[in-house]
């Protein structure tokens, strides 16, 4: 059975820093494509970062250059790493492996 458990989320003013966490268990993060995506109230749930099997990565215009994805396989953990945050960020943060498991999900509240 696929889990995958977010964790690092908090409130952080804005220009801050937060790095998230998501701990899988039943797959192996290497093996599969891992993304975070992002809800805010009230919007759709959105793809915010992905890594492929292969290492590579891609990000949502909004969090180009200020958001970096990355996984330790030894901890079967993925990362995501939020650099100036802005208003805009908060959202709760969900992990999502193989199109259908997701997180609980963490929350990202940026606010001075």
């Amino acid at each position: 059975q696929v889990q995958l458990v977010e964790s690092g989320g908090g409130l952080v003013q804005p220009g801050g820093s937060l790095r998230l966490s998501c701990a899988a268990s039943g797959t192996i993060v290497s093996l599969y494509a891992m993304y975070w995506y992002r809800q805010a109230p009230g919007k759709q749930r959105e793809l915010v970062a992905g890594i492929s099997s292969e290492g590579r990565t891609n990000y949502s215009d909004s969090v180009k250059g200020r958001f970096t994805i990355s996984r330790n396989n030894a901890k079967n953990t993925v990362y995501l790493q939020m650099d100036s945050l802005k208003l805009e960020d908060t959202a709760v943060y969900y992990c999502n492996t193989k199109g259908k498991y997701w997180g609980q999900g963490t929350q990202v509240t940026v606010s001075s």
